[in-house]
């Protein structure tokens, strides 16, 4: 074989894997809106004032007959939806690997999803139960795409590329997230002149957030190609088994279950903050949904910025070290949340932005540092247990969250509460020698990792 085409076969498959990372990008762009628009800014407020309209007159609703303060609903509802994402999510990955087709257990879970997010218009009144159920639909269903969506890293980009392919992905998950919010502003603040009232100007933020979803769902799924393996002996609907053999094969690398504990209890801090900001803006500090809009919009624009100049750290100094750095920015940021003044916008805006610049790059090159960690030919089982890690204990943080303000009244002391989940999984994740834990999952050490 000549060299000339050699080359030119190199130059199609680094074509073709190019094609297909644009792609896989455009999943981020799909989802991150209901990420965004849905559990960070408008259903965690709008849900409370559901509930409120629901609440008897000591201000308890009484979901299946248990009296819940009616501002702790919106935080044990998202705990109860990560409980079933735990449950549903070894099954989809034992599905994908007893069939080896990856795209149409995404588009079922996608679309799922994305049905449920849209069916959200219909949340009015008191109907809190309806928006209780709809947002655990659509998170269990994020939590299974995300699964399967994860576990085509490593097999698109090699090793020396992961870091700025996942940074470019939560990237293009932030910059959209930031243009639907762009329009979500001019509706909310303009809803009258639409002939609208706030509450449906909300509600259509809400559906519209389903209908981006499922519309960009079409370009990974034109896009990504299946790569069939053999079929797994793992029975029909042995989910649990699954993850129970992974579980077991993960023992040969106790360091790649080191690094999913650190990941685990860090990343229930970051989910916690992301759902719960915007509650705690609202209900503590009295700002105005505007205001929290506004906050969320520079936390997006900032993300894709702090996304892209982390993956260039990680470059020089190593994406473990970077995140390390990371932790302590969260710590620092949301230790300085407690003493946020009621009432002042401003002070609010500083906090969004030191959230923004540390969050796309912890959750970007975490996914890229275990893409590392993960053996050759086991990536959908193994970014399995990593989605449930990262859904796994992330009902823990909003269960102290409404716990702490059921028993305080205070969201300043749920707030900061968070602090413990940055301080332990800094530890933790200090304690991962990840260079030993890369030759021993068999692959190639990057230069810095």
């Amino acid at each position: 074989m000549s060299t000339d085409t050699v080359r030119a076969g190199a130059a199609d498959e680094a074509a073709e894997r190019r094609y297909e990372q644009r792609g896989w990008y455009f999943y981020d762009w799909a989802c991150s809106v209901y990420s965004t628009s849905v559990l960070t800014v408008f259903l965690g407020p709008y849900l409370t004032e559901v509930a409120k309209a629901a609440a008897d007159p000591d201000g308890y609703v009484h979901p299946l007959g248990i009296p819940v303060r009616a501002g702790s609903f919106f935080a044990y509802t998202v705990s109860a939806s990560v409980l079933v994402s735990v449950f549903v999510m070894p099954m989809a990955a034992a599905a994908a690997d007893r069939t080896g087709r990856k795209k149409p257990l995404l588009a079922v879970a996608a679309y799922l999803g994305a049905a449920a997010t849209a069916g959200m218009f219909f949340l009015s009144g008191d109907r809190y139960l309806l928006g209780g159920f709809l947002l655990i639909v659509a998170n269990a269903s994020l939590a299974v795409s995300m699964v399967l969506y994860n576990s085509y890293l490593p097999q698109i980009a090699p090793p020396e590329e992961r870091d700025t392919v996942s940074s470019r992905g939560w990237a293009f998950g932030y910059a959209s997230g930031a243009l639907v919010l762009v329009a979500n502003l001019v509706l909310f603040l303009a809803h009258d002149t639409f002939g609208v009232s706030e509450a449906t100007a909300v509600r259509i933020c809400l559906a519209s957030a389903g209908v981006w979803w499922g519309a960009f769902t079409l370009v990974p799924l034109k896009r990504l190609r299946e790569r069939r393996t053999a079929p797994s002996d793992a029975p029909a609907g042995g989910g649990w088994q699954q993850l129970r053999s992974t579980v077991r094969d993960m023992r040969r690398h106790p360091h790649t279950l080191a690094f999913l504990l650190a990941y685990l209890v860090y990343n229930d801090g970051v989910q916690t903050v992301i759902s719960q900001a915007s509650v705690y803006g609202s209900e503590e500090l009295g700002l105005g949904q505007s205001t929290l809009i506004v906050a969320v919009l520079l936390v997006q624009l900032l993300a894709v910025a702090g996304a892209l100049a982390m993956g260039r750290l990680a470059r020089t100094y190593g994406a473990k070290r970077t995140i390390l750095g990371s932790l302590v920015a969260w710590t620092v940021t949301i230790g300085a949340g407690y003493f946020l003044p009621a009432g002042a916008p401003a002070w609010f805006f500083v906090l969004a932005a030191g959230i923004g610049l540390v969050l796309g790059g912890t959750q970007a090159l975490s996914r890229s540092l275990f893409s590392h960690l993960v053996p050759r030919g086991k990536e959908a089982e193994y970014f399995s247990a990593y989605e449930i890690s990262d859904r796994g204990m992330a009902w823990l943080g909003p269960l102290i969250f409404g716990l702490t303000y059921q028993v305080t009244g205070s969201y300043r002391d749920a707030i900061v509460s968070l602090v413990a989940f940055f301080l332990l999984g800094f530890v933790l994740l200090l304690r991962v020698p990840v260079r030993r834990a890369v030759r021993d999952a068999g692959n190639p050490v990057p230069d810095r990792i």
